[in-house]
């Protein structure tokens, strides 16, 4: 899969390293009239992402200067720029509000996991979103543009590089703004850079790709056997109230929507993973229970469930306690896991695009500044 090599957005337009594998660095520095080894590749990728450093010239075992110089005229390594940090002391969710050289402002979130000093990183794949989910508030903000892969691995390691001795990133979800599969290859080669053992060092299978159902580059992610995980976010198996819910819906049958999740389950071991967003009084009742076992009860599944978040204003709240108790009771007829997905910062209004659309709006961030 080639890329565009100079995404109009770096610093000083010349390509970044944080979005390049060693194959891609070595074509861009052949094309440049500059001749690489690919161990040499890897050496400065290794150093620039895997150990973060910004002086090319201080590798771990030395490269020519030479080289390294004729290597810094003809690409870029800048990071984007920290504008916001807010960390929720009741769950220690960090969320970051990232600001690119064109001014762009996006997300990422660092969440513990249950292993003490292990976190995942959710990332945004895109300025803003177009699918107009109504009950999400990046949907609200529209879509401005994509985001380079160099953008994305940028936010992982900004948010890497702030943990203290012993603690480590061990996986990463495009989950943030924006929908990843409306924005296929920069998402695909991010997830490859960060899976790298001279990039990101996360392991394949701790990689998700969160998608609302774009069928066709969900089919296109199966045909090419990706080892991301892939989440489909279904949020309804009702198609009229799923049209309602998700806009998207209303452009493909629910039952060409299940083929579809059966397909990529079939093509890899383990379970298919499927999101839903828990809203009370509208997709927690028996009916979405009955249409979800007929819809893919031969499906092997894992289910993750997550309360709405931030869309008061649209009238969607989080279910009550006892909704949500009968709503999970009623799912065990599946036979299924079922994981509860916590959304956090929430006390600090900095759950998923809450940041950035009060910086949009005009309110502004939260009171707690990133250190300069």
């Amino acid at each position: 899969m080639d890329l565009p090599l100079s995404p109009p957005n770096t610093p000083s337009g010349r390509p970044s390293l944080l979005g390049m594998r060693d194959v891609d660095l070595q074509r861009h520095l052949a094309a440049q009239g500059i001749a690489a080894r690919p161990d040499q590749c890897r050496r400065l990728l290794a150093h620039v992402i895997s150990d973060g450093h910004s002086d090319l010239f201080a590798t771990r075992k030395p490269l020519a200067k030479a080289f390294v110089r004729a290597v810094t005229e003809v690409v870029d390594w800048a990071r984007l720029e920290v504008v916001d940090r807010v960390e929720d002391p009741c769950d220690g969710f960090v969320k970051y509000l990232l600001r690119s050289p064109d001014g762009a402002l996006t997300e990422a979130v660092r969440i513990p996991l249950a292993k003490p000093g292990c976190f995942t990183v959710c990332l945004s794949s895109q300025v803003g979103c177009a699918m107009q989910c109504v009950f999400c508030a990046t949907g609200r903000l529209g879509l401005t543009r994509n985001l380079q892969p160099w953008e994305m691995v940028s936010a992982l390691l900004t948010v890497r590089d702030a943990l203290q001795p012993g603690q480590r990133v061990t996986g990463a979800v495009f989950m943030g703004q924006g929908e990843p599969l409306h924005n296929y290859e920069p998402v695909i080669r991010a997830a490859q850079v960060l899976s790298l053992p001279y990039g990101g060092r996360i392991k394949a299978e701790a990689i998700s790709i969160s998608t609302v159902g774009l069928l066709p580059a969900i089919r296109r992610y199966t045909a090419e056997g990706h080892s991301f995980r892939l989440i489909v976010s279904l949020t309804s198996a009702i198609a009229e109230r799923r049209a309602r819910l998700l806009p998207i819906a209303g452009k493909f049958p629910l039952a060409e929507v299940a083929d579809t999740i059966a397909a990529h389950a079939a093509s890899r071991p383990g379970l298919m993973t499927v999101a839903w967003v828990l809203m009370e009084g509208v997709n927690t009742d028996q009916a979405e229970i009955d249409a979800l076992q007929e819809l893919l009860g031969d499906v092997p599944l894992r289910l993750n469930l997550i309360d709405v978040n931030d869309a008061r204003a649209e009238g969607f709240r989080p279910p009550s306690a006892s909704e949500r108790a009968r709503f999970l009771s009623g799912l065990q007829v599946l036979g299924v896991p079922i994981v509860r997905r916590y959304s956090g910062g929430k006390e600090r209004h900095a759950a998923c695009g809450m940041l950035a659309s009060r910086a949009l709006s005009g309110s502004g961030p939260p009171s707690e500044k990133a250190p300069s």
